[in-house]
């Protein structure tokens, strides 16, 4: 497989990340959707359109630098709202409209490592044309498991923490609940650490490996 130029890199980092991070944030909506609350729909915010959920900084500007620097993407969107009070059962419903993101993730994870699979065995790795696509697939597999893993620690406001409070009995729901106005300030201060991609990066791993193996390759 040719040697992708730093250019030819940024082209096949788009289109993965775009659509992980966008998806993953619509998935919040459409299922929130489901369960009583049409906020993200009555603010423009359930659809597709990945126009409607970039974050300048978290979208693009940051998983430029990453790519660049690290070898790796990560970023994020701007958040779909969802207006808690309006779901049929607050604290159960939230878990769904919390897990769809991470899961759906997963899912486009798997169809990136398939067509990967694909074009593995289509003859096209010799050319620039089947190296960048084969780029794309294997960054859509990596950005897919990092999201997933990453928005499943259990510290809201992230994913996993909503999961947590909607599953943790009182008074400890409440009180993970309260964490969430210093979330953010934590989770930037982990990062900043550098202690929490050691923590995670086993797992991300072990995830990008199994779904790769779904699709009989080994990266």
């Amino acid at each position: 497989m040719p040697e992708l130029t730093t250019v030819q890199k940024l082209v096949a980092a788009v289109i993965p990340v775009m659509f992980a991070i966008t998806v993953h944030e619509a998935a919040h909506g459409y299922v929130a959707r489901y369960f009583g609350d049409r906020t993200a729909e009555m603010l423009g915010r359930l659809t597709l359109n990945p126009i409607k959920h970039i974050d300048p900084i978290g979208t693009i500007l940051v998983p430029a630098v990453a790519l660049l620097l690290t070898g790796w993407v990560f970023g994020w969107a701007k958040p779909v709202p969802v207006g808690f009070q309006n779901l049929r059962n607050p604290k159960r419903d939230m878990v769904f409209v919390a897990v769809a993101g991470p899961a759906v993730n997963i899912l486009m994870g798997i169809a990136w490592a398939v067509i990967a699979g694909l074009i593995a065995r289509s003859g096209l790795l010799g050319g620039t044309t089947g190296a960048v696509l084969m780029q794309m697939a294997i960054i859509g597999v990596f950005i897919n498991s990092i999201l997933a893993v990453f928005n499943m620690l259990p510290l809201p406001p992230l994913d996993g923490g909503r999961v947590a409070v909607g599953l943790l009995p009182e008074p400890a729901s409440s009180r993970l609940a309260s964490v969430e106005p210093y979330g953010f300030m934590i989770l930037i201060l982990l990062l900043a650490s550098g202690i929490l991609w050691p923590i995670i990066s086993p797992v991300v791993s072990f995830v990008r490996r199994a779904i790769f193996s779904l699709a009989g390759l080994n990266f």
